[in-house]
């Protein structure tokens, strides 16, 4: 493990490896294949790219994500390591160079898709390279249990027996339930005593969830608060997303867009301006992000309730990869609930919609938690002695309570005298007093609860009617017209065996201080990145300009004890960002 260690500090700029990190290089390099579970941001990158540098041959790095892999190999590149990637973006000719310096042993890493490991003439090609160790990330792709398969990654074992010394197989995931960890080490044949798990809880990270509140008004005021922030909105929906899009461009925010209605060359031209920091927000469906490497994204937004915790963790999980504290706010509305059972209908296999509709209960039970949030999600991975954050908005919670028990009462009763079969907006025009057609159609106007909330809008008695649903004193009936009903709770709110309480809405907040030095040098990485055509992430990570601006290095070698601070970086930026930090020292002396 010494010569593991010098590689850490030489090339990635780290004096020590991180939890579980140490563990997993020393079984790979022991010949052990081995699981890894480690949350996103945990650094499971550096369990292969470490082994590779100490092992004879090309390391095979098997991974999902097209952009991930170019995200990768531009890092190692500029950290002084050899590495390449083959996927479906290529041209024959790049694809025939990068076979050849392959089979010339040029690389310590290759990156490839899956799908490539379907290719007898690859698989072939494959066995003439020595390959001491294939790493497969995204692993819960393989199982069948996982919210990710992919029926390709059942060809990798197959693959693995071609070579004549059978290489280290090494296995990593970030969001695996126990049975997909079970099935994972079954596939692979890895020995179940060989996963090394460094817990699921993201230290850097505070989650929230909002209910019964504006999400547009949330969202605008969000944004503009952290406007120099970088950020990702996911939305369930296409249209979804361009409403959220659409409102930040009038806001006059940067901000671009990423779903599967757009051409390949309009997504690729957003997902390469956000990675570029040329726009700060992202607007997208869950297509956007799978191993997108940017480093210094500071909140995430769910508009909408996605479909199940493993989603929804990997996707808040790509706030504060470089460790920085970050945000992850899920903004609920009892309607996701049914955007998401009828995408679930839509794209699942009939046998698998069952598991699916249990997830989804599950992802409604977050949102409706009155406990632990971040406890909340890693006791579902199977960690089960988890401990409250004290860093979630439900451990944090101080807003006031105001009694509004008497309007609840409101509600309730005029549902049941509009006979329990209509939704939200008819319900919230009868209550306003409305003198839309349909109401006095049904003969509503003559009920004893109309326009009893009157002084009130439209749009705020839905948000209310949004919030005892949340609360479960109304249920609402699925179909394709979603009806709402009282609950046995919400009966109980009508006899006056229950109070209601609610909070008054969270205010958003600024995600960190102004610096002027933190600007200026993120100005400085800006522009160096565009200079070397690559992400301004690969040239330093958010956390390594904020150890600059607290250490205030002003030689090389204190250069070179700033986080992620390696001496291929010290040789190819060093004199640039210390000059600036010079200038400003003398400037504000």
């Amino acid at each position: 493990m010494i010569k593991a260690t010098e590689i850490l500090s030489t090339y990635f700029g780290y004096n020590t490896f991180r939890q579980g990190q140490e563990d997993v290089i020393s079984k790979v390099l022991n010949g052990e294949d081995t699981l890894c579970v480690m949350p996103t941001g945990g650094g499971k990158s550096v369990c292969y790219q470490v082994p590779a540098l100490v092992m004879e041959g090309t390391v095979l790095v098997v991974s999902p994500l097209i952009s991930l892999m170019k995200d990768q190999v531009d890092a190692l590149h500029a950290a002084g390591i050899s590495a390449a990637f083959i996927n479906s973006t290529m041209s024959a000719e790049e694809y025939r160079l990068t076979m050849e310096a392959a089979l010339e042993g040029e690389y310590r890493l290759l990156y490839i898709a899956p799908e490539r490991l379907d290719s007898p003439s690859f698989t072939n090609q494959l066995r003439l390279m020595n390959v001491p160790m294939v790493a497969i990330d995204e692993a819960h792709c393989i199982s069948q249990w996982g919210h990710d398969f992919r029926p390709s990654y059942r060809n990798i074992r197959k693959v693995i027996s071609y070579f004549d010394t059978k290489p280290v197989v090494l296995a990593l995931t970030a969001t695996a339930t126990p049975a997909v960890r079970e099935d994972i080490c079954v596939q692979l044949g890895i020995t179940t005593n060989n996963t090394i798990m460094t817990g699921f809880e993201r230290a850097n990270l505070s989650f929230s969830v909002l209910k019964g509140q504006d999400r547009d008004k949330y969202v605008k005021d969000y944004v503009r608060k952290n406007e120099g922030e970088a950020g990702i909105i996911y939305a369930a929906t296409r249209k979804a997303v361009d409403h959220v899009h659409d409102m930040l461009l009038k806001m006059g925010i940067t901000v671009s867009k990423y779903h599967a209605g757009l051409s390949d060359n309009e997504r690729q031209l957003g997902q390469e301006q956000f990675l570029n920091d040329e726009v700060s927000v992202m607007v997208a469906t869950n297509a956007f992000g799978m191993g997108i490497d940017k480093s210094n994204i500071r909140y995430v937004i769910h508009y909408q309730m996605p479909r199940n915790m493993e989603s929804y963790y990997q996707e808040a999980g790509r706030a504060g990869r470089d460790g920085l504290d970050s945000h992850c706010t899920l903004i609920f509305s009892s309607q996701d609930v049914q955007t998401q059972r009828f995408l679930i209908d839509l794209s699942q296999d009939p046998s698998r919609i069952p598991a699916e509709l249990e997830k989804l209960q599950l992802m409604i039970d977050y949102c409706h938690t009155e406990g632990c949030l971040q406890k909340f999600i890693i006791t579902y991975f199977g960690e089960l002695n988890a401990e409250n954050c004290g860093r979630c908005a439900n451990c944090t919670d101080t807003r006031e309570s105001s009694d509004v028990t008497e309007d609840v009462q409101k509600v309730l009763s005029c549902v049941i005298r509009m006979g329990q079969r209509f939704g939200k907006t008819m319900i919230a025009q009868v209550l306003t007093g409305s003198r839309n057609k349909k109401v006095f159609e049904f003969g509503f106007e003559k009920l004893s609860t109309y326009g009893i909330l009157k002084e009130r809008s439209a749009k705020d008695v839905s948000e209310f009617i949004e919030f005892i649903i949340s609360e479960g004193f109304l249920g609402v009936e699925n179909g394709q017209f979603p009806t709402i009903y009282v609950s046995e709770q919400g009966k109980n709110v009508l006899t006056g065996d229950i109070n209601v309480q609610r909070k008054v809405s969270v205010v958003t907040k600024q995600i960190t201080a102004d610096n002027p030095l933190f600007e200026q040098l993120r100005a400085l990485r800006r522009q160096l990145a565009q200079d070397t055509g690559v992400p301004p992430f690969v040239v330093f990570s958010d956390k390594s300009l904020q150890d600059m601006v607290d250490k205030m290095p002003l030689t090389e070698e204190a250069f070179l004890e700033v986080n992620g601070v390696g001496q291929a970086k010290l040789e190819r930026y060093g004199e640039v960002f210390l000059n600036e930090i010079r200038a400003f020292k003398l400037e504000h002396a």
